[in-house]
């Protein structure tokens, strides 16, 4: 099949403790692959944020990412959501069930966002409070619902605008990998200004742009740092440079909580053919270069060659000399040292994979500091 997709993406992410001490829960990954019997270029990127103590919390992430990359990159791409739903579901129930192994990992979990653009249609999925952000023409726009008490209660008109903010069940989450019911993804993807639900899942799909960027964090950005001042860094930086911008933000103000952030910005086909011309033009003419230098060195070596062959015909035959002459023993001119050879030995640094695990939260994930 004719590969119709017009751009490819780049990404640019990373990640943070805070600096309070806490260990660093969240995980994350973005894989690009082919899907499907049309081999479908597709990007797929997950973020997990772990719930739990000990080391229970990151176990959680870390299987709620790989899993949840498994399970897609070999799916059919077809019907997108239902393989969202698998993995997530995959997810969930290993992370749950690894729970039950050891009391050091009773009660782990993880909050999800999921985006997995196949070719330019985006689909989305999270669980918690991780957020899916696009910017566009001008515009931040939050994607995602906060799976969180507070939010629930916003949304019921319990509480309004005004309680939202330091709210002790700010961080209480709902929705989470590692439940004992299977975790229910949200496929509400919301764009436009006063949709219901169904409006927000018939948004799944939407086409991405060049001049689009998609934006994934977890909730250690977006409780210290304001949409806004996310859309700002974004628009005014080089995107290589906006991650680490955002999390030195936010433990600027604090950060009391991990932080991780993760960019995608499609890159247009053309711009990307401008720039492979102007390597191989670079390449062509360096080629040319060390031509040049190469010839020019060659005359110069027989040039030299043939002045000391002249040199040398002119000189006066030696003398033999004895052998048994003590001052022939002595060396007569600079000796080159015989240099040993070097050798490097590299020490590559290898990681033990461990399994994630996840679990769900009737409790604060975290707590503010004062």
């Amino acid at each position: 099949m004719k590969n119709t997709q017009k751009f490819s993406f780049k990404i640019e992410s990373a990640t943070h403790p805070g600096i309070t001490g806490k260990q660093n829960e969240d995980r994350y990954g973005s894989t690009t692959f082919l899907a499907g019997e049309k081999r479908i270029p597709c990007l797929l990127s997950v973020l997990c944020d772990g719930i739990g103590g000990h080391h229970a919390g990151e176990k959680a992430a870390e299987m709620g990412v790989s899993i949840i990359t498994e399970v897609i990159t070999g799916s059919d791409p077809t019907d997108p959501l239902a393989s969202i739903q698998a993995a997530v579901t995959k997810a969930g129930e290993a992370i749950f069930q690894t729970s039950l192994t050891d009391a050091k990992f009773s009660g782990m979990g993880a909050t999800c966002a999921v985006a997995w653009l196949i070719g330019d249609q985006l689909y989305t999925a999270n669980l918690g409070d991780s957020r899916i952000y696009i910017l566009r023409r001008g515009q931040i726009i939050q994607l995602t619902t906060d799976h969180t008490w507070v939010q629930e209660a916003l949304d019921a008109g319990v509480i309004n605008g005004d309680d939202y903010e330091g709210h002790p069940n700010a961080h209480v989450i709902r929705r989470y990998l590692g439940s004992k019911s299977p975790p229910e993804p949200d496929f509400r993807l919301w764009y436009f200004e006063g949709e219901q639900d169904n409006d927000a899942f018939q948004n799944q799909g939407m086409k991405i742009k060049p001049g689009d960027t998609l934006l994934l964090c977890s909730d250690g950005l977006t409780d210290l740092v304001a949409d806004h001042e996310i859309f700002e860094a974004v628009q005014s930086n080089p995107i290589t440079q906006v991650p680490d911008m955002l999390i030195e933000l936010a433990n600027q103000r604090g950060g009391y909580d991990n932080t991780t952030v993760v960019l995608i910005q499609p890159q247009p086909k053309n711009e990307l053919i401008k720039d492979s011309k102007k390597r191989q033009v670079a390449a062509g003419c360096f080629g040319v270069l060390i031509l040049l230098i190469t010839v020019i060195a060659a005359v110069v070596l027989v040039v030299c060659f043939l002045n000391g062959r002249v040199q040398q015909d002119s000189m006066p035959t030696p003398t033999p000399t004895m052998a048994n002459d003590p001052g022939l023993l002595e060396p007569t001119g600079d000796i080159a040292p015989i240099l040993s050879p070097i050798t490097t030995d590299s020490n590559l640094n290898s990681t033990e994979f461990i399994p994630p695990q996840y679990t769900i939260t009737p409790w604060p994930t975290h707590t503010p500091a004062p």
